[in-house]
């Protein structure tokens, strides 16, 4: 299993979906979750770079400081994976908005998502844990305002390409905007 969390690793930080030391990847185990270590290496990934942890409670020492954020988003959600990445656009979108929403027109992306929400909160905290959770609810990803992408999935390989998606949407979006804004101001 921890073979599956290293391939998507790899894959986030491939595609600068993420830097290396940021951002963190979990699979649901019945009662219990597997995450990645604080401060791991996302595209360097090995067995002892993973930490299991009770999802409903109990000790997740050197597990991710948003440990917090996937436990409530599998207690709250029938997700099975979840992907946390520090993405650029996405992370540039939720501090550009004052949105509680970003709406997009790709076709790609609408067959994968409708609206993509924005929340906020203190990473780690259980208000960012509680705003992302309830978000996923009703959605596959969402943005958090400076902080960038939680995406949940039935399958690991289901929230990587909605981490993909999001981050695709919030690109094409920041281009759009620019192009709108620099034809603007030189008008």
């Amino acid at each position: 299993m921890w073979q599956e969390i290293e391939k998507y690793g790899k894959k986030l930080v491939a595609y600068g979906l993420n830097h290396s030391h940021f951002g963190n990847i979990s699979i649901r185990r019945g009662d219990m979750l597997l995450i990645t270590r604080s401060g791991c290496l996302l595209d360097e990934i090995n067995e002892q770079m993973l930490v299991e942890v009770n999802i409903q409670k109990g000790n997740a020492a050197n597990a991710s400081s948003e440990t917090i954020v996937h436990r409530q988003i599998y207690i709250k959600t029938p997700a099975q994976a979840v992907v946390h990445v520090h993405s650029p656009f996405a992370t540039i979108e939720s501090m550009l908005t004052n949105s509680r929403v970003i709406f997009h027109d790709d076709t790609e992306s609408k067959s994968f998502m409708q609206e993509i929400p924005i929340v906020a909160g203190k990473a780690g905290s259980q208000e960012l844990a509680e705003e992302v959770a309830n978000a996923l609810v009703n959605h596959k990803a969402a943005i958090t305002k400076g902080h960038g992408i939680f995406a949940a999935g039935a399958s690991l390989e289901q929230a990587y390409v909605y981490t993909c998606s999001v981050e695709h949407i919030c690109k094409l979006k920041y281009f759009c905007d620019l192009k709108t804004f620099l034809i603007k101001g030189v008008r």
